[in-house]
Order: C-alpha cells, then structure tokens, then sequence
C-alpha cells in the first residue's frame, strides 16, 4: 500500500468527522505519518468542512489532535 498524501489524509478525517468520528485515532495517525513524511509541522483544516464550526468545537479538535501529536490550524476564510 502506497503512503497517503497529506492532502488524502486530510480528506479521510474530514470524512471521519462527518461519519461521527469513525475510526479517528486511524486516521489521525496517518495525517501524523504522512505530515512527518511530506517535512510539515503542522495540518492546516477548513473549517467549513468542520461538524461544528464554532470557537469551542476548534479548539476542542485542536486539543484531541494535539494530545495525539498533529499540530492543527485552521485556514482563514
């Protein structure tokens, strides 16, 4: 199996959290491996592509992304 982009990896968190976070860890962790892979620091979300995109709802997707070692921000619209 061939590494996800980090661009693909993106898309299959975005897809979790619209499936009611399923299997988030899995997909999470392979944002992690394909950002260490492409040389990035950090993954840069839409949110309008967020379940709730409020104030309280980023940064409670920071925190979760954080605690598992992915830097989140959030591109400005």
């Amino acid at each position: 199996m061939s590494e996800l982009t980090v661009a693909d990896a993106t898309n299959r968190v975005y897809d979790s959290l619209q499936a009611d976070n399923e299997d988030i860890d899995l997909h999470i962790a392979a944002l992690k491996a394909a950002l260490k892979n492409e040389g990035l620091k950090e993954a840069v979300l839409d949110p309008t592509k967020l379940v709730q995109n409020n104030r309280s709802g980023r940064k409670l997707l920071q925190a979760y992304f954080r605690q598992r070692g992915v830097k989140v921000t959030f591109a400005s619209t």
